[in-house]
């Protein structure tokens, strides 16, 4: 072989060493080997950073699932994805026939049970406590009934485009309700009366079983546990649905506002401090970048969970979670990865008072 030819292999070599040489270094960062070697880069190729971690974006609420909490059959789905709900408002419907019969029956013995105590008559402080009961009892079936209002207005609001301000009236009816229950509750409390009389007795019983059949025909009604939009639903009318089940009837979260939940490498820790400035990018928006403030640095030290997405790729990295609120989130979706670049700025030293 010529010189001039062996000088050609052996340039070749060497360019073929030195490419394999980057990819070696770009490889682990694309992947994500380790927040460290992500950090390590980020500082030699941008002096703004301290550090650099891996990160997840969340609803400060966290994505709640919501299940079934009895068996039943679906009779209606009242939302559909991305709608936004309120607290307490009715999501899914169960069948309610079984519990609605239940209801009427006790209802009625309830009422009967009264009619029979009114016939024995007392006086004083037995008397007292009987009134109490009464305007108790009476006042937990006003809440049940303005609940129930409140339920329908929501539901035509919802599928009709109906008024708003009926569903505001409903809400302020059943807040005014709730209220009024409590006062009699507590009045009820006070009452110092006599060990009540058999009939009595049998009348509190009833309306307890009353209390019951309201509680079981509430677990028929799916309701938002939070302000929120539904991120998810799992189920159809028709469907079965039961608190075993693999997926939950449906998701929702709160998604005002977001945060990004990072796994920072355990050594850049003493950098970071809350209310320290940071920065955002997400692989699905290049050249875009997501202001955030730290807000909260976990207390403890565990094996990274986001540092290694990669197959091959180290799984023993120990990181501390990081929380950073974003001040403008714009197109960031709940669960989507992200990088998190922690600035040189520091954080504002809270004035002492």
């Amino acid at each position: 072989m010529s010189m001039s030819k062996r000088n050609a292999a052996v340039g070749a070599v060497l360019s073929l060493a030195l490419i394999a040489g980057v990819i070696g270094v770009i490889a682990p960062l694309r992947d994500g080997v380790s927040p460290a070697t992500t950090a390590a880069f980020a500082q030699q190729s941008d002096k703004r950073w301290l550090a650099v971690a891996p990160g997840k974006v969340e609803p400060p609420s966290g994505i709640i699932k919501v299940a079934a909490p009895t068996i039943g059959i679906v009779a209606k789905v009242l939302v559909k994805v991305n709608d936004t709900v309120f607290a307490g408002e009715p999501l899914i419907l169960l069948n309610d026939d079984e519990g609605m019969a239940r209801y009427a029956a006790v209802e009625s013995q309830a009422g009967m049970r009264r009619r029979l105590r009114d016939d024995q008559k007392v006086t004083g402080r037995a008397l007292e406590r009987r009134r109490a009961e009464d305007a108790v009892a009476e006042a937990d079936t006003a809440v049940f009934d303005a609940q129930a209002a409140v339920d329908r207005a929501a539901a035509q609001w919802r599928a009709t485009g109906a008024p708003v301000a009926n569903l505001t009236n409903a809400r302020s009816a059943l807040a005014r309700a709730q209220n009024e229950l409590s006062r009699r509750q507590a009045e009820l409390r006070g009452v110092d009366a006599p060990l009540p009389t058999l009939n009595e007795a049998q009348t509190s019983s009833a309306r307890g079983d009353l209390a019951l059949a309201r509680v079981n025909l509430e677990k028929l009604r799916i309701r938002a546990p939070i302000d929120g939009t539904v991120l998810q639903i799992n189920i159809n009318p028709g469907e079965l649905a039961a608190p075993s089940a693999l997926l939950p009837l449906l998701s929702i979260a709160n998604l005002s506002t977001l945060n990004v939940r990072a796994e920072l490498d355990e050594r850049d820790i003493a950098q970071i401090k809350v209310g320290q400035t940071a920065s955002v990018r997400a692989t699905a928006f290049p050249g875009k970048e997501f202001s955030g403030t730290v807000i909260a640095i976990a207390p403890v030290v565990e094996p990274s969970r986001l540092g290694s997405r990669g197959p091959g790729n180290r799984a023993d990295v120990d990181a501390m979670e990081v929380v950073v609120k974003l001040t403008q989130p714009g197109p960031l979706a709940t669960g989507m990865k992200v990088d998190v670049y922690f600035g040189q700025e520091k954080p504002a030293k809270e004035s002492k008072n």
